[in-house]
């Protein structure tokens, strides 16, 4: 590579803890980071347009699960760690992390607005010397067509004046093993000098760094990494349906199939895919190839299964309910779990929601549980938590869990339940004298 100064002196910077870091977004993905970096020793300032999360943060008070409430503390208190909303900061830092949401549209198309509304920012307030990664998942050749461009307007080069790449975020909620520290960061800058000083920053807080050829393979992989859970959990999804045409366990199948060392990995069935990655990123994918006249048979028969899933469980509910001589209209419902995995409080995306849905435009008389989730708003519908009370589980027509929290006692809720529908295999081992229990 080519003698540049300008890497020299920011790759002297990274190492001796001069930099600073500026984290944009402080949700699931941007808080942890922001935290990692100031444990490392760098200094942070998070930006976010949520002043309650600014202030929060300026407090020492967490509201992410992931993150240490002491640590986050500790790290406020000796100021290696603040928050704004104010954009004017950038200046002072060296380095820039976007970790802003990208939904889709309406349309199923990709919404990247939030990254838009950053871009015109760090343009504004791009200096020589500035590293500026994009972690927000996205569409292959975002940061390329997109981001470099705009920045490059500013007279400055990427590569000899400010440095620019893609690391796509791999937070996973509620994993107690693997969190921002020891989860293996992907790297790829638009050119090699890019790459070189973008690694050399996240090496210094994060385990291992793995470098790609460029921003493009490294939006693909997180495009691939959820693309390959999103189809598999669509076949067993499938999977499920037959086995229930064929009378066959698909729960049994799914554990002795999994008995196997080699050449396969279990995935399993539910009510559908949540959380802010599976259900979306695939989509990323399916859009930018039909700009290339590339149809994506098995993305889109995926999504076409999963995003039916929460009517297939409706469908159960309603034969359950049929079986025993009730109709599903003004059925006495009680939904356990609205979040979109296990012990956390995320909703989005979250297919119990949808099951929710459904079930309120067939008539169904809804209450839910869900201590991590004490209120929602959905689809016009806005609902409260209810206590788990035997009073509660014994009066209604069924129970239904659509998420597994390790707060309920699931023996108790089928001892208690006149009919249980478990989309999760919750009631595993569980006993039942009545037979009135429906697994998936």
């Amino acid at each position: 590579m080519p003698n540049n100064p300008e890497l020299k002196h920011v790759i002297d910077k990274i190492e001796t803890r001069k930099s600073s870091v500026a984290i944009i977004g402080l949700g699931y993905v941007g808080l942890p980071l922001a935290v990692e970096f100031a444990n490392a020793g760098f200094k942070v300032c998070g930006l976010d347009v949520s002043e309650e999360k600014v202030a929060s943060i300026i407090a020492g008070k967490n509201y992410i699960d992931d993150v240490s409430d002491q640590l986050l503390t500790e790290l406020v208190d000796k100021g290696m760690l603040t928050a704004t909303t104010e954009f004017s900061v950038l200046p002072e830092h060296d380095a820039i992390s976007i970790c802003v949401p990208t939904p889709l549209s309406k349309t199923g198309d990709p919404d990247l607005s939030y990254i838009l509304t950053v871009l015109k920012e760090v343009k504004k307030y791009l200096r020589k010397g500035h590293i500026v990664v994009l972690e927000s998942t996205t569409y292959p050749g975002t940061t390329e067509e997109v981001l470099l461009p705009e920045l490059e307007e500013s007279g400055l080069k990427a590569g000899k004046d400010f440095f620019l790449a893609f690391s796509p975020e791999r937070i996973d909620p509620g994993n107690e093993k693997y969190g921002a520290h020891n989860t293996p960061k992907v790297i790829g800058g638009v050119n090699p000098a890019c790459t070189e000083v973008c690694a050399a920053l996240y090496s210094q807080t994060i385990e291992k760094v793995i470098t790609v050829n460029s921003t493009r393979s490294a939006e693909m992989v997180k495009l691939l990494e959820n693309t390959f859970r999103s189809i598999n959990i669509g076949l067993v999804n499938e999977l499920a349906i037959m086995c229930d045409l064929l009378k066959v366990d698909i729960w049994e199948v799914i554990d002795a199939a999994a008995t196997k060392p080699f050449g396969y990995m279990p995935f399993y069935p539910g009510p559908g895919l949540g959380g802010h990655c599976i259900p979306i990123d695939p989509s990323y994918l399916s859009w930018k190839m039909r700009a290339l006249n590339y149809r994506t048979r098995f993305i889109d028969l995926a999504v076409e299964i999963n995003q039916g899933m929460p009517g297939y469980v409706v469908k159960r509910i309603a034969d359950a309910l049929n079986d025993r001589k009730k109709c599903i209209k003004d059925a006495k419902i009680l939904i356990l779990g609205i979040a979109y995995k296990r012990d956390i409080d995320d909703i989005r995306e979250s297919p119990a929601l949808d099951v929710i849905r459904l079930l309120k435009r067939k008539g169904a008389d809804l209450v839910y549980h869900d201590s991590f989730a004490p209120n929602f708003c959905y689809d016009d519908i806005c609902m409260q938590s209810t206590e788990l009370t035997k009073e509660a589980v014994a009066d209604k027509d069924c129970i239904v869990i659509t998420t597994n929290h390790s707060d309920v006692d699931y023996s108790w809720i089928v001892q208690s339940a006149a009919l249980v529908i478990d989309t999760r295999n919750a009631t595993k081992g569980i006993q039942s004298s009545d037979n009135n229990i429906v697994r998936l």
